[in-house]
C-alpha cells in the first residue's frame, strides 16, 4: 500500500491504540522514594532502639595502657586544636605543624617507655580527615605502638 494517492496527497494511518493498562513503574519508584524519605527522616524511639552485639573481629583498646590524644574543632578557622590529653584537658599544643609533630612523637614515646603500647586518637565529628591522619602519622613515628582511632559526638 502507497502512503500516496492517485490525487497526489498523502494518506495518514489512523494511530494504533495500545492496551489500556497504566504503566505502574513510576509510581512504584515514588512509593519507594517516600518510603526511604520516611525511614531517614525518622527519630528512633531510645525505648525500643536495639542494642547491637560487640564487633566479633575487632578489639578496644585499654585508656589505662595508652596514650590518648584528642583533636577538637577550633570553631573558626584554621587547623584544630590538639590536646595530649582524653578530652579538653590544658592548654592545646601550639598551631605550628612541626612544632605539633614534635610534641606528639615525644609523648608517645615518653607513654611507649612508661608501658603504653597504644595510642588512641580521639577526635570530634567535625574534625577533617587531614587532621586526623596528620596526628596518627605523628604518632606512628615511634615504632612499636598500635593506633586506635575514635569518633565521638558533641552533645
Amino acid at each position: 500500500m502507497e502512503p500516496f494517492t492517485e490525487e497526489g496527497t498523502v494518506t495518514f494511518r489512523p494511530p494504533r491504540r495500545e492496551g489500556e493498562e497504566i504503566d505502574m513503574t513510576p509510581m512504584i519508584d515514588c512509593v519507594f522514594l517516600l518510603l526511604i524519605f520516611f525511614l531517614v527522616g525518622s527519630i528512633p524511639d531510645l525505648q525500643t532502639a536495639v542494642e547491637l552485639p560487640p564487633a566479633r573481629y575487632g578489639s578496644g583498646a585499654d585508656p589505662a595502657s595508652s596514650v590518648i590524644i584528642t583533636i577538637a574543632d577550633r570553631g573558626g578557622p584554621g587547623s584544630a586544636l590538639v590536646y595530649l590529653a582524653d578530652g579538653k584537658i590544658g592548654t592545646p599544643l601550639p598551631d605550628d605543624p612541626k612544632a605539633q609533630q614534635a610534641a606528639i612523637t615525644a609523648a608517645v614515646r615518653q607513654g611507649y617507655q612508661e608501658g603504653k603500647s597504644s595510642v588512641i586518637v580521639k577526635a570530634e565529628r567535625s574534625i577533617k580527615h587531614r587532621e586526623v591522619s596528620r596526628v596518627a602519622a605523628a604518632a606512628g613515628q615511634v615504632e612499636g605502638i598500635r593506633l586506635y582511632l575514635a569518633v565521638f559526638e558533641i552533645r
